[in-house]
């Protein structure tokens, strides 16, 4: 038992569509059959739970009272709510529709899961096809629901996230004094470049992530907002010092990762790789954050993913403390 609560930077909601329906305007209403035919956001093509071998035996989609339970059990002082099939809301081709589903889904995390346990804090998701909606939205979200953040798109956009298009969303996050969160997904583009399920596992969360992070930093974007707090999470962070020493001395006059890092604008999901020990050496333990994926991954034990972490010998106690508690209250202001 540590002296103090943890704060899980990184849980999910397993959003069903035709809940999230009834959140959509009413011009939706009387065609609600032929609307959910289809799925409301686009997937991927690689299905973790079908054939021989899914992952689905312990697959739990979490009521307010699950989550409840969960946070009890790893006597977690606060635990920051993302989207499951919502996070692909950049690959929805249709602008009007994507700006209606980020605001639905909004409604719906607040109404089913925020307002009645404030242990819960929740992640917005935005419309970035439509730049003014997603400001107008982060702001509603954080003003009128309390929320924490908003989630950026790792994949599916045309354009990568440093473009200057999307600096209005930026400006606005700095002056709430919100963070943004670009985490990981399965992208419909990479079906092509896989030939196994595991392989996709393995690299399609990666990519996207590699692509942004070297994208925010040679797009300066850092720099001109001094108060914004970008998240990189669901990759792990053994990456991270790879590409630091790639692109360091090949940014000019633009901020420097390692400043980034110093000055708090930057942070990192770590714990799931054999390498932490070296990554918390080389990144210090500034920057790093733990989190539960919870229920992902068949993750249903709260406790058991709480000890797991706890427990890991390579990871000073200090650390500790600051990896699952003070990084994570300090870049959600919680």
């Amino acid at each position: 038992m540590t002296d103090w609560k943890m704060i899980d930077a990184d849980g999910h909601i397993r959003e069903v569509e035709s809940d999230v329906f009834e959140y959509l305007p009413e011009h939706y209403k009387n065609r609600r059959e032929a609307v959910l035919y289809f799925p409301l956001l686009p997937h991927h093509g690689w299905h973790r739970q079908a054939g021989h071998g899914g992952m689905g035996a312990s697959f739990l989609i979490p009521t307010l009272q699950d989550w409840q339970l969960a946070l009890d059990q790893g006597n977690i002082e606060a635990a920051v709510v993302y989207p499951t099939r919502f996070m692909h809301i950049g690959q929805v081709g249709m602008t009007e529709f994507a700006v209606d589903l980020s605001r639905a889904y909004n409604d719906y995390l607040y109404d089913r899961f925020l307002r009645d346990e404030k242990r819960l804090k929740g992640i917005a998701v935005l419309p970035l096809q439509d730049v003014p909606a997603a400001v107008t939205e982060l702001r509603r979200a954080v003003k009128d629901y309390g929320m924490v953040g908003g989630v950026l798109p790792a994949d599916g956009l045309p354009r990568p996230l440093g473009h200057p298009e999307f600096h209005p969303l930026y400006e606005e996050a700095n002056r709430l004094g919100c963070m943004l969160a670009v985490h990981s997904q399965n992208s419909l583009r990479n079906n092509d470049l896989f030939m196994w399920r595991g392989e996709a596992a393995t690299l399609a969360h990666v990519w996207p992530q590699m692509r942004q992070f070297t994208n925010f930093m040679f797009s300066g974007v850092l720099g001109r907002f001094p108060d914004l707090k970008i998240a990189f999470l669901e990759a792990g962070c053994g990456w991270v010092p790879y590409l630091m020493s790639k692109m360091e001395g090949r940014m000019g006059e633009l901020p420097r990762p390692s400043k980034l890092i110093e000055r708090g604008q930057i942070y990192f999901q770590c714990g799931e790789e054999m390498t932490t020990s070296r990554d918390l050496e080389l990144l210090g333990d500034e920057c790093l954050f733990w989190a539960s994926d919870f229920p992902h991954e068949g993750i249903v034990d709260m406790s058991k993913a709480v000890n797991e972490f706890l427990s890991r010998e390579d990871i000073p106690e200090a650390a500790k403390r600051k990896i699952s508690y003070d990084n994570p209250k300090r870049l959600y202001r919680i």
